[in-house]
């Protein structure tokens, strides 16, 4: 049976605020998340190691979205950072950064692609994430209670395989 919470106004909880669904970090956590998934602040942007030159493409670093992915009560926030010259023709990357009981950030996961999170999950309750790019046949990391690994592939919720 799934479980959902229904939050009325705006409740604050150690630096970070949950209205509806939605979780809103504080500055310094927002500083922290990306400081966990290796980012770095330069002339206002958060940027990874990836040295773009100053393409058209690029989009700095930035929170795509804040939830409780794992159910722990803890949030996690996806980070991404655009552009074909750090991320060939995916375009994106993405970093998954989890604020910790202590209130550190810790880095999860990192990728070319675009993640999506799928309702069958790993241990302790982490969803699978199937990483969109270009193609029909998409991998689709799973939790292992250290890392996400390589668990199958999908197209459309549909098993595949892929070409070599």
């Amino acid at each position: 049976m799934k479980k959902t919470a229904v939050f009325l106004g705006l409740v604050m909880s150690a630096g970070c605020a949950l209205a509806a669904d939605a979780i809103v970090l504080s500055g310094a956590d927002q500083a922290a998340a990306f400081k966990a998934a290796g980012f770095t602040q330069r002339a206002g942007q958060w940027r990874s190691g990836c040295d773009d030159p100053g393409t058209a493409s690029y989009s700095p670093g930035r929170i795509e979205q804040v939830r409780d992915l794992n159910g722990d009560g803890q949030p996690e926030a996806v980070i991404t950072e655009g552009g074909t010259y750090c991320y060939g023709m995916t375009g994106t990357g993405y970093s998954i950064v989890s604020r910790q009981g202590e209130g550190r950030w810790k880095l999860i996961n990192a990728e070319t692609g675009i993640p999506t999170f799928l309702a069958a999950k790993g241990v302790g309750g982490w969803p699978d994430i199937e990483v969109g790019g270009p193609g029909f046949c998409f991998p689709v990391l799973r939790w292992n209670g250290k890392a996400y690994t390589l668990n199958r592939h999908e197209y459309e919720g549909k098993r595949c395989r892929m070409r070599r």
